[in-house]
């Protein structure tokens, strides 16, 4: 499969899934453009691969998705792809929580995916040609506990992606979702630190315990994610629309 001449941007791409997703494309030819928040990561990624640039962006701040995607189609481009891959994560008990809690998550969980569709959604019409995908989690499709914050943050973009999915249908545009379950990343390496610090359980046990929901019983490879990213991307796959799609082992 090939995606020459297409120009993709991967939000996050500074590490973990990002950075797969990203050499993923960018092995299948796509010119390849990395957002992040710190240049060092994206940096080291982008030297890996002579299709990948980079630019440090907020995806949270309309403003600076704007200005970085004229700043990059001036240079590569339309923007074809959007792979909005950026997200934070936390726990808490409900009682807990504090506004501020659930606001810091949906500005990056459901705004950042907005604010990178919106903005190639231009391209993608006159172009009449388009993929956007979210990492969203399969907390977007049921619950967990103590993630309700998280939780509901991956459940709007599961529902941003069905309708916008709808809105686009006709336009040559894709809108997908991929929900995977917990993944090999430094996330969750910093979710397993928090664990065993709160309980005193071995790292071992904590990881034991992410992975319970999961029937292979294991943390999910960045690449495995990136290979759905590739399959939807591809020429072949243009009815799969709307869909969210499980990466989690058979939990879902």
């Amino acid at each position: 499969m090939t995606l020459k001449n297409k120009h993709a941007v991967v939000t996050g791409g500074g590490s973990g899934v990002g950075e797969a997703i990203a050499l993923k494309l960018a092995e299948n030819s796509s010119l390849v453009t990395i957002l992040g928040r710190r240049d060092k990561p994206l940096k080291q990624v982008s030297a890996k691969h002579k299709n990948i640039n980079w630019r440090v962006c907020d995806v949270s701040s309309s403003e600076e998705v704007e200005s970085c995607y004229n700043d990059i189609r001036s240079e590569y481009g339309n923007i074809n792809i959007v792979i909005a891959n950026a997200g934070i994560a936390s726990s808490k008990p409900f009682h807990k929580l504090l506004v501020q809690d659930i606001t810091s998550l949906i500005d990056v969980n459901l705004i950042g995916v907005f604010n990178s569709f919106q903005h190639a959604l231009t391209d993608m019409k006159s172009d009449k040609w388009g993929r956007m995908i979210s990492i969203a989690s399969t907390a977007g499709l049921k619950g967990y506990s103590y993630v309700s914050a998280y939780s509901a943050s991956k459940h709007a973009v599961v529902g941003l992606t069905k309708s916008l999915a709808l809105e686009l249908a006709n336009k040559g545009i894709t809108v997908n979702s991929i929900c995977p379950s917990y993944v090999d990343t430094p996330m969750t390496d910093r979710t397993i630190k928090n664990i065993t610090e709160l309980t005193n359980i071995s790292e071992a046990d904590a990881i034991n315990e992410l992975v319970k929901s999961n029937p292979q019983k294991r943390l999910i490879k960045p690449i495995e994610i990136a290979e759905v990213v590739s399959w939807l991307c591809d020429k072949h796959s243009d009815s799969i629309n709307g869909q969210n799609i499980p990466v989690s082992g058979g939990e879902i």
